[in-house]
C-alpha cells in the first residue's frame, strides 16, 4: 500500500501555489528516513512572483500605524498558541524531534518573542529634534528598510522564522521568506495561518533549495537579506547582497566554549552542560559542545560528563524519556560520522562516537578527550551530539584557547569567583557570554555574534532596529 504525500506549495500574494514550472523536491522525515511529502523547487518566476506581491504591499504595511502593526502581531501569536497541535506536528515531521520538548521549549518562546515584537512595534525611539544649527530643526526618523528576503534553518525551523518575520514585520517591512529544502512544513503552515491575519503581500513564503534563496538574495527588489545558516552560505549571501549594497544580516555558525574552572560544583556543571551540548542533538550554533576544563579537575569531569552522556537517550519523537531526536538530514549524519571517522590518535572516544540503529538519522552521544587547540574537530562546527573536552593550565590558557577559533557566538564560564567570571566575560570575543548556565535566552536581550559567525543582532531592541533605517530631517525655521 503507498502512502499519498502531502503536497507543500508556495504562499505568495496571499494563496498558495506550486512552482510555476511544476518542479518538486521529496521532503523526507528524518526520524525514519521515509519521504512523506513534496515541497515547490522554486525558480525565477516564483522569486521574481513574490517579489512582486512583497513590494506592491510595502506602501500600505510601511504606513500603518505601530499600533496596527502590533494588534496584527498579537493575533498571530494567539494563532499560533490556538495551533500549537498543528505547528507541532509539523515541525515533528520536518525535524524528529520530541513532541514533548517541541512543545515545551519551542512554541512558548515563539510566542512570546512574537509579542515582544508587538511590543516593540510601538517603541521606536530617536534622538530629540533640536537645532544643531541656528535658524534650522533636526529631526530624526526611524524607516522600514523595505521588501526582506529571508532565509531560515532546518535545525530550528519554526522559531527562526519567528526570528525572521517578527522583527522585520513589527518595523513595516514586507517579507519573503525561504524555509529550508528539508524543513519547509512548519514554515508552510505558519504561512496558512499568518495569511488569515495580514494583508495579502506583507508575509510571502517561497520553497525551493539553495539556487532558489541565491536568486532571492541576488533579486533588485529587496532591501535588506537575512540569513541564519552556515560560514559558507553567508559569506556567499554577503558576496551577493555586495553587488547592489543590500543590507545584510547574518546569524552563521559558533563553536561555543565552555570554560570549566576547578571551583566549579562538578555535578551541577556536568548536569546542564550534558543538556545544553546535547539538546536537539547538538544541532545548535550556541550549544555547549566544546568544553574547556581546569587540569586539576580534568580527568574526574570527563569521567562525569561520558556518565552524564551514556545516560542520555536519543529515540523517536513519541518517546518522552529522550533528550533529543535524529539529525536532521543523511548529509548531517555524513558530516558527524566523518569528524568521529577522521580523529587523530591522541584523542580518546569517551562515550558514543557511533549511529543509533539504521533507521533514521540518529546518532548517539558523544564525548571525545585528550585534544589539542589545532585539531580539526575543536577548529570546526560538528553540529551534532558531540561534545569535546580540553584541559587548561591557568585562566590565561584558558581565554586562548577559548578565543582561538575563528566563531564568536556565545560562550559559558564555570565558577564562583565573582571577580574571575567577569574578567572572562570581558575578555571572551563572543556575542554572549553566560555565566554557571549554558543556552537561555530570552526576548528581550540580543543574540548574535563577531567574527565568522556574522553579524546584526536576532531578538531584542537591537535585532528589530536592524530592520529600520535612519532618516535625518532639517527644516528652516525662517
Amino acid at each position: 500500500m503507498t502512502t499519498e504525500l502531502r503536497r507543500l506549495r508556495n504562499y505568495i500574494n496571499g494563496e498558495f501555489r506550486d512552482a510555476a514550472d511544476g518542479r518538486t523536491i521529496e521532503v523526507v522525515n528524518p526520524a525514519t528516513g521515509e519521504v512523506y511529502a513534496t515541497s515547490p523547487l522554486s525558480g525565477q518566476a516564483d522569486v521574481d512572483a513574490a517579489m512582486e506581491a512583497a513590494a506592491a504591499a510595502f506602501p500600505a504595511w510601511r504606513d500603518s500605524t505601530p499600533s496596527e502593526r502590533q494588534k496584527a502581531l498579537l493575533k498571530i501569536a494567539d494563532a499560533f498558541e490556538e495551533r500549537a497541535e498543528d505547528l507541532i506536528a509539523a515541525e515533528v515531521q520536518n525535524t524528529g524531534k520530541p513532541v514533548a520538548l517541541t512543545a515545551s521549549e519551542e512554541i512558548p518562546p515563539m510566542v512570546d518573542q512574537i509579542r515582544f515584537f508587538a511590543g516593540a512595534a510601538r517603541l521606536l525611539e530617536g534622538r530629540s529634534a533640536g537645532e544643531y544649527m541656528e535658524g534650522m530643526t533636526s529631526i530624526i526618523r526611524r524607516e522600514p528598510v523595505g521588501v526582506c528576503a529571508q532565509v531560515a534553518p532546518w535545525n530550528y525551523p519554526m522559531m527562526m522564522a519567528v526570528w525572521k518575520f517578527a522583527p522585520a514585520l513589527a518595523a513595516g517591512n514586507t517579507v519573503v521568506l525561504k524555509p529550508s529544502d528539508t524543513t519547509p512544513a512548519s514554515t508552510v503552515l505558519m504561512a496558512e495561518i499568518i495569511g488569515q491575519i495580514l494583508p495579502k503581500g506583507v508575509f510571502n513564503v517561497v520553497c525551493g533549495d539553495r539556487e532558489t534563496g541565491k536568486a532571492m538574495v541576488e533579486h533588485p527588489t529587496p532591501a535588506m537579506a537575512s540569513i541564519t545558516g552556515s560560514v559558507r552560505a553567508g559569506m556567499q549571501v554577503a558576496e551577493s547582497a555586495a553587488k547592489d549594497v543590500k543590507r545584510v544580516h547574518l546569524e552563521l555558525g559558533g563553536k561555543a566554549p565552555v570554560v570549566v574552572f576547578e571551583d566549579t560544583d562538578i555535578d551541577k556543571a556536568v548536569e546542564d552542560i550534558s543538556v545544553a551540548g546535547f539538546f536537539n542533538a547538538g544541532q545548535d550554533c550556541t550549544a555547549a559542545t566544546r568544553v574547556l576544563v581546569h587540569e586539576s579537575i580534568h580527568d574526574e569531569f570527563v569521567a562525569a560528563l561520558a556518565k552524564a552522556a551514556s545516560e542520555t537517550k536519543t529515540g523517536q519523537p513519541d518517546d518522552e524519556d529522550v533528550l533529543y531526536g535524529p539529525l536532521n538530514n543523511a548529509n548531517q549524519l555524513k558530516q558527524v560520522t566523518g569528524f568521529i571517522d577522521r580523529l587523530p590518535a591522541h584523542a580518546k572516544v569517551q562515550a558514543g562516537g557511533h549511529r543509533v540503529g539504521d533507521k533514521g538519522y540518529f546518532y548517539a552521544p558523544t564525548v571525545v578527550s585528550g585534544l589539542k587547540q589545532d585539531d580539526e574537530i575543536i577548529q570546526n562546527e560538528v553540529f551534532g551530539p558531540v561534545i569535546t573536552v580540553q584541559s587548561f593550565e591557568d585562566e590565561a590558557q584558558a581565554l586562548e584557547f577559548a578565543n582561538g577559533v575563528e566563531y564568536a557566538l556565545a560562550s559559558s564560564v564555570w565558577t564562583k569567583d565573582h571577580q574571575r567570571a567577569m574578567r572572562m566575560s570581558k575578555s571572551l570575543d563572543f556575542g554572549c557570554v553566560w555565566i554557571n548556565t549554558h543556552i537561555p535566552l530570552v526576548a528581550e536581550m540580543p543574540h548574535g555574534g563577531f567574527k565568522k559567525s556574522g553579524y546584526g543582532k536576532d531578538l531584542s531592541a537591537y535585532g528589530f532596529e536592524d530592520y529600520t533605517r535612519i532618516k535625518h530631517v532639517m527644516t528652516s525655521l525662517g
